[in-house]
């Protein structure tokens, strides 16, 4: 490639990112889900459209879990071991249980009533099956849904990848035919289960190391996080484990420790997580092939009511037995199975292992997701209030950013005062900071003051609080704990833990 052909790549490139980017807010205001138009745009670029040409549906399968990690780091980054706790079982239920249920109901459905062969309807069944982390992330982020409800769904979307993608490869192997049905579920738990424990042991290294590294630029610190991540994706697949059940535990447990400029670091996820959604799906659209759709119109049809109707009702139903929820939440969350880029990067598998009709199954996974996402995105809202599912917009969460210092064994934390925040005409003196901590500065208006016992917090004001190693996490407690019950806080039970 010569450095003018360079140019003419880099050129386009960053047209089209800039047209996906503005994209957002376009789709934004038509009520259009943004990541549809990315996927639009992959087709209009594409064979028919402008006239790229790519078909190597292996390279897209490689960068479509590439990208799926990504986004799968980003929402375990942004997910609090608190909330995820009480919901951690009801998610793993469905997304295990509640998974098989719905690919056996699509499977049936599409064997019985279309006369498709079992292989198939299998595939088409188990690519459909997971919920997308992306599309979940998205849409449920923006919304006012009731907080555990959320994160049960996220949470689900977070687990229900690393079974599914182990499953297609299954069915897409040579050795389908002579592999025992029984063995299939057993390899699926060993793999999803080895994967949870490297996940772990390296989100504990990094939990213990990243706190305590003195890097001389905060900018290193989402570098050093993300390679973290990294190695447990790598190492997960290196072993033939599952690298996304790693990468989600991975990025779960780092998120509960005390991160250095944490601030930066789920900022720089975040971008990286937008690129790869971008990326993703302008890649799939261009795999696509228009001219073919028209093909797989009956069977996506017929998929697509199954899914919606049947299969994800009866998959929640089942699955959500043995858990008091209530029975608005599980109407919720029947509606809410959100399908995006996940389900077409898993039909690019078969494509690329030229399984017997895996055109069929890309392009009729390419409708239902186009279709389910025009459908049910737009409407998640509007149900949420009709059910009564919404609760009225919280005081947000108190966010402590933190950096060590180095050598000096000690760390500054940085927080603002959030409007309602009871923190809000607090004195200093009343805020309670354990022994070693201290507020050495406050910046109000633009302008820094060193404050004494009688200063009153304002809404808005920037806190630097200097505190010990050994105090800093009970500092970073108490400041959450003062912020949503008052001073009163440790005598009202709040132990400053995040929500």
């Amino acid at each position: 490639m010569t450095t003018d052909q360079l140019s003419v790549v880099i050129l386009l490139g960053s047209a089209i990112v800039l047209v996906a980017v503005v994209g957002v807010r376009l789709a934004a205001r038509l009520g259009v889900p943004g990541l549809l138009l990315y996927l639009f745009l992959g087709i209009a670029l594409g064979e028919d459209g402008l006239g790229i040409v790519f078909d190597d549906a292996d390279l897209a399968t490689v960068l479509g879990y590439v990208a799926l990690a990504i986004i799968l780091a980003e929402g375990g980054l942004t997910t609090r071991v608190t909330q995820l706790r009480p919901v951690a079982a009801p998610a793993l239920a469905l997304a295990s249980v509640g998974m098989a249920v719905s690919i056996g109901v699509v499977a049936t459905v599409l064997h019985v009533g279309l006369g498709t062969d079992w292989r198939t309807a299998l595939l088409l069944g188990t690519v459909l099956a997971p919920t997308d982390a992306a599309a979940v992330f998205s849409v449920l982020r923006s919304s006012r849904v009731a907080p555990r409800l959320r994160v049960l769904l996220e949470a689900e979307a977070g687990f229900n990848d690393a079974p599914a993608v182990v499953l297609v490869a299954v069915l897409s192997s040579t050795a389908f035919g002579d592999a025992s049905p029984w063995l299939i579920p057993v390899v699926v738990l060993i793999e999803l289960v080895a994967g949870a424990v490297i996940g772990l042991a390296v989100g504990y290294v990094a939990r213990v190391l990243l706190p305590r590294l003195a890097l001389p630029a905060s900018g290193l610190y989402p570098i050093a996080t993300l390679a973290f991540i990294a190695t447990a994706y790598g190492l997960a697949s290196f072993l033939h484990t599952s690298g996304f059940m790693a990468v989600y535990v991975a990025s779960v447990l780092i998120a509960a420790s005390p991160i250095p400029h944490r601030r930066s670091v789920i900022g720089f996820v975040e971008g990286l997580a937008w690129t790869a959604q971008i990326g993703l799906f302008i890649m799939l659209g261009l795999l696509s092939d228009p001219s073919r759709l028209t093909d797989a119109v009956g069977i996506a049809v017929v998929t697509c009511l199954a899914l919606v109707f049947l299969a994800r009702p009866l998959s929640v139903v089942v699955s959500l037995v043995p858990f008091r929820l209530p029975p608005r939440w599980r109407l919720y969350l029947s509606w809410a199975g959100l399908r995006g880029a996940v389900p077409i990067v898993f039909a690019s598998i078969p494509l690329g292992e030229n399984v017997p009709d895996s055109a069929v199954i890309f392009d009729a996974t390419l409708l239902v997701v186009v279709v389910l996402t025009l459908v049910q995105t737009p409407t998640l809202p509007w149900f949420a209030r009709r059910i009564g599912v919404e609760e009225s917009t919280p005081v947000g969460e108190l966010e402590v950013d933190s950096a060590p210092l180095d050598g000096m064994r000690a760390g500054l934390l940085g927080l603002d005062v959030p409007a309602g925040s009871n923190l809000v005409g607090t004195y200093v003196r009343e805020l309670g900071l354990p022994d070693g901590a201290v507020v050495s500065l406050v910046v109000r208006d633009g302008a820094g003051m060193v404050p004494d016992l009688q200063t009153r917090l304002r809404a808005g004001d920037r806190l630097l609080v200097v505190a010990t190693d050994d105090v800093r996490s009970a500092a970073e407690r108490r400041l959450r704990a003062v912020s949503r019950r008052g001073r009163l806080a440790a005598w009202l039970g709040d132990s400053g833990d995040p929500d």
